[in-house]
């Protein structure tokens, strides 16, 4: 006889949908509050909040390391009437700045050739800030700052950062985005 189960000893869910997180864990060792794959806490104490740039934190990191580490800053420019306008980007640390990237016609890039007055916050894929905001002013790098830039995106972001600047050569061209580079102030 064929066992109804499938493999293993797991029943089948007959539709009822995945199987609830505190199911899932109590067959485990390991609490919702603990990683699966490496056992230890998710919320990493090792890093104190926020501060000024040039207060080392224990071992030496610096804010401008934290915001370098982060996969996503909120960088907010401001429009001619002053109202702020977040966006959410890839963030890399060039030197004693920060690096981003994006699309040469963009609203952020016209409006940091007007004022390079920028804050920047370490935040989720939407935009969700998670951490204090710092002050910063930010330029536009040439053709060779650029290309630098993206070097340093491979770098970080690997195989997704390989394609994103991939299709976006494809699609605009060489000359279709450009690096800022976000100096942080004291």
């Amino acid at each position: 006889m064929i066992s109804m189960t499938g493999r293993g000893s797991r029943p089948p869910t007959r539709g009822r949908g995945p199987m609830p997180v505190a199911t899932a864990y109590a067959s485990r060792s390991i609490s919702p509050n603990t990683s699966p794959i490496f056992g230890s806490p998710v919320t990493d104490s090792r890093y104190p909040p926020f501060g000024p740039v040039s207060r080392p934190y224990p071992g030496g990191v610096t804010t401008l390391d934290r915001l370098a580490a982060e996969k996503y800053i909120l960088l907010t420019t401001f429009r001619k009437d002053g109202r702020a306008v977040p966006t959410p980007v890839w963030a890399v640390r060039d030197g004693d700045a920060l690096a981003a990237w994006t699309v040469a016609d963009s609203g952020k890039v016209k409006r940091i050739r007007r004022d390079g007055a920028v804050t920047v916050a370490p935040c989720d894929i939407r935009g969700r800030p998670h951490g204090e905001a710092m002050s910063g002013y930010a330029t536009i790098c040439d053709p060779a700052g650029t290309r630098r830039v993206r070097e340093l995106l491979k770098q970080k972001y690997r195989m997704v950062g390989r394609l994103s600047l991939l299709g976006s050569r494809l699609r605009r061209g060489e000359g279709g985005t450009v690096g800022i580079r976000v100096t942080l102030a004291e």
